[in-house]
């Protein structure tokens, strides 16, 4: 009965104290999107009839949106896989006696508090037609490369992102391998494991937590790289990295409420899909290992 009483006091306390964010993150966030959703099944926003599905079934009809929709998902399946990779690769060897471990530490975490728009200026300068990298490769008398407008934008774009992340990313994995017994590795150095079957076995087992993570929080950013994408090149980029946020942007100005939030919509469930899919995997494999 006194548990009862101090759980619904505590309840109370907790509530109060979470009262002011839950309030601004309705006001600016739930209520919003609830009425975006609802503009997304409406002809027009002001004085508007329901449509149903029709602004969904024109997305669809879109080659604007398809493109958008395809090159958003495919540079997830490019730049998470190498971003979770990349950043373990550089906390395993940082969590070692590396020289200038605690520069490099810095080093990787600096892009995380330096405003992307100062930063982008150095890449636009460094893959500029008449930029630094050009003019490396045109003094090693190879031809110059058009990097924004080709197929190589792309990959422009990829490498902005890992520069970005990977240094959250890899703080995160450098937590969880401190976090690891030594003595497991003692153990299995007394049994004569190797290398990699320590890897396997142990630090990727026990990692498994913060990779989901890891994993989800790439996930979310890639989904988010528009910021970065604009900022180097512009409203209508290449074809190869012209991003759902580029669409819904495009949308924005052209005022067609009902194609931008049904757009905003199938995002956010694919958002969710996805987090809830990681979510789900994360719970069965905990309770496997229990």
């Amino acid at each position: 009965m006194r548990f009862q009483k101090w759980l619904r006091k505590d309840s109370s306390s907790a509530l109060l104290f979470l009262g002011p964010s839950f309030t601004g993150f309705a006001i600016f966030y739930v209520i919003p999107f609830a009425i975006g959703i609802g503009y997304s099944v409406q002809s027009s926003p002001v004085d508007g009839s329901f449509a149903g599905a029709s602004n969904y079934q024109e997305l669809f009809a879109s080659s604007s949106f398809l493109k958008a929709a395809s090159n958003t998902f495919l540079f997830t399946a490019i730049s998470v896989p190498l971003m979770v990779v990349i950043s373990l690769f550089l906390a395993m060897t940082l969590n070692r006696s590396v020289y200038v471990r605690n520069w490099l530490r810095t080093a990787y975490v600096m892009p995380l508090v330096v405003p992307v728009a100062s930063i982008i200026l150095i890449w636009q300068v460094l893959f500029d037609w008449n930029g630094t990298l050009n003019a490396i490769l045109h003094g090693l008398g190879i031809e110059r490369v058009d990097w924004m407008k080709t197929d190589w934008a792309r990959g422009v774009v990829v490498l902005v992102y890992l520069w970005k992340n990977i240094g959250y990313n890899m703080i995160l994995f450098l937590a969880g391998l401190q976090n690891i017994p030594n003595d497991y590795y003692e153990t299995a150095d007394v049994e004569g494991a190797g290398p990699l079957h320590k890897l396997i076995s142990i630090t990727l087992v026990y990692l498994t937590p913060t990779t989901f993570f890891v994993v989800l929080m790439s996930i979310i950013n890639s989904f988010k790289v528009f910021r970065e994408t604009y900022l180097i090149a512009g409203d209508y980029p290449h074809d190869s990295i012209y991003m759902l946020q580029h669409y819904m942007n495009n949308m924005f100005l052209s005022l067609d409420i009902q194609k931008l939030t049904a757009a905003a919509t199938i995002m956010a469930a694919a958002i969710m899909v996805i987090v809830t899919l990681l979510l789900t995997m994360e719970r069965r494999f905990r309770s496997f290992m229990d």
